[in-house]
């Protein structure tokens, strides 16, 4: 059998102008890693990255940690069907009908690294609507529509892999969350429930056979846990 190893992108810049900047922690996540796959002597024969920035220097600075790996004969491939859905898009869109029972959702969106918790209730109550498909909002993708840009990523992997090719896929928690519920077929509420369990560089791994995929550990964040610092664990 192959393996394809998802593995979410290191710390971003929550609550910056711009998330999509990988913090120095998330450099320290990644490289570590890195280390831990050297350690394993883990080999890819692929790397796909989504076209994110966060997701590409994760890769970068993970792949460099490990001998085994050459960036000339095994470059990082981009495809967007791994990007992250449009989270700010999802709260702009939603916002008119959270502002009708959350007076203070604005202020709070806009300054969410000094109200993470408010922050995360409020997000979470968008996403549930969101990933419902009751309402459906013009120009912005849908749940249904993500899971299948995810789908017809998976479908590429799948079709250009060898049969036991080890495949490394950079990318975010929203995608790994759908490609959960495709795998495993949870409800997307439940497979947003452990969504928010998705630890920063943490790996998942799928095994698969021609087109049949399972999934065969999640969330695994051992490389983190060694180095014996709280700090290193994050989900943002």
């Amino acid at each position: 059998m192959g393996s394809i190893y998802l593995i979410r992108h290191g710390q971003a810049s929550f609550g910056a102008e711009n998330y999509d900047v990988l913090s120095p922690l998330g450099f320290r996540q990644s490289a570590a890693l890195g280390d831990y796959l050297e350690q394993l002597g883990v080999r890819f024969d692929r790397c796909v990255s989504g076209e994110l920035s966060r997701q590409q220097d994760t890769a970068r600075a993970t792949l460099a940690r490990m001998s085994t790996h050459d960036l000339d004969e095994c470059p990082i491939e981009i495809d967007s069907a791994f990007n992250e859905f449009h989270a700010d898009e999802v709260i702009r869109a939603h916002m008119a009908d959270l502002l009708a029972v959350e007076p203070d959702a604005m202020q709070i969106f806009s300054n969410a690294a000094s109200h993470r918790a408010e922050f995360q209730r409020l997000f979470s109550y968008v996403i549930h609507r969101w990933v419902s498909g009751e309402h459906e909002k013009a120009g912005l993708e849908s749940w249904q529509s993500f899971i299948d840009r995810v789908q017809n990523g998976l479908n590429r992997l799948l079709d250009q892999a060898n049969k036991k090719d080890h495949i490394a896929v950079f990318t975010s928690g929203g995608t790994i969350t759908a490609l959960l519920q495709l795998i495993i077929g949870v409800p997307p509420i439940k497979a947003f429930e452990l969504n928010w369990q998705i630890v920063n560089t943490s790996l998942s791994c799928l095994k698969y056979r021609d087109n049949d995929v399972a999934l065969a550990s999640f969330n695994s964040h051992v490389h983190l846990e060694l180095l014996k610092n709280p700090e290193l664990v994050t989900y943002r």
